[in-house]
């Protein structure tokens, strides 16, 4: 499967190359809800939904006090600005 360009908006992926994208990314499909996510870094880990219009990614206790971080991303961005706005972190 050849996943298109990093230039390239989501919206112009399928769902099995955005699948491979997040799976390529290090993220583990969750087998009872297979639209969300799931992504561990060394300080940080999220939960990543597929909405029908937005990725919706919620930073596990990343914010004051320990409370979670919630930021949704439209499908118009490229999968390369996608990649630096959800991988980079809270």
């Amino acid at each position: 499967m050849k996943i298109p360009n990093p230039d390239t908006p989501l919206y112009n992926h399928t769902l099995p190359t955005i699948e491979q994208w997040l799976k390529d990314m290090g993220c583990e499909q969750n087998s009872e809800q297979l639209h969300c996510w799931w992504v561990r870094q060394l300080t940080w880990k999220a939960e990543l939904l597929l909405d029908v219009d937005q990725i919706t990614v919620r930073y596990i206790s990343a914010g004051v006090n320990g409370t979670d971080i919630q930021r949704s991303f439209k499908y118009s961005l490229s999968r390369r600005d996608l990649e630096e706005a959800i991988f980079s972190g809270p």
